[in-house]
């Protein structure tokens, strides 16, 4: 994905859904990918992309949104 920049990955859906309401609340454009196998869970990532341009703010929300 020319242009974004993969801030996260994760197993866990529910996580993924709390990280991209938290980088939303920034304003923050957010894109999951969910590369799961639909039948076998453990294969296989969710991931989290935001653009190039923000992607210092992204970093930093996240490490925050990590430590709380």
């Amino acid at each position: 994905m020319q242009g974004w920049f993969k801030l996260y990955s994760t197993k866990n859906y529910l996580e993924a859904s709390i990280i991209k309401g938290k980088l939303e609340e920034n304003n923050i454009h957010v894109i999951i990918l969910n590369r799961q196998d639909s039948s076998y869970l453990v294969f296989g990532d969710i991931e989290i992309y935001v653009p190039m341009h923000l992607k210092d703010l992204a970093l930093h929300v996240l490490n925050n949104a990590l430590l709380n």
